[in-house]
C-alpha cells in the first residue's frame, strides 16, 4: 500500500449536534492522522478542522466519504504526488 502526505479540511456546521460523530470517526482513523488543528467559531455555531495525514488513496477516500455523509459537514482533501512505500 503506497501512502502519500496530504491534508483534509472540514467545516462543521451545528457544532453541538455534529462534533461528536466527527470526533468518533476521526478517532477511528487516528493511525493515518499526523496532526489535527481545530478552530471553533461559537458565534456562527460552526468550527473548522485541518488534518495532516499520511494515507493511501483508499484510506483517504474512506475517511472523506464517511465524513461527507455526516449532516452539516463539508470536506475537501488533497494528497501529494510523491508516494512512499
Amino acid at each position: 500500500m503506497q501512502k502519500r502526505l496530504g491534508f483534509v479540511g472540514l467545516i462543521i456546521e451545528d457544532r453541538e449536534q455534529n462534533a461528536a460523530p466527527v470526533n468518533t470517526l476521526l478517532s477511528e482513523f487516528g493511525d493515518i492522522i499526523l496532526s489535527r488543528t481545530g478552530v471553533p467559531c461559537p458565534e456562527r455555531n460552526c468550527s473548522a478542522i485541518t488534518l495532516v495525514i499520511d494515507a493511501s488513496t483508499d484510506q483517504l477516500g474512506s475517511l472523506t466519504g464517511r465524513l461527507g455523509r455526516i449532516s452539516g459537514v463539508s470536506v475537501k482533501s488533497m494528497l501529494s504526488k510523491i508516494t512512499q512505500p
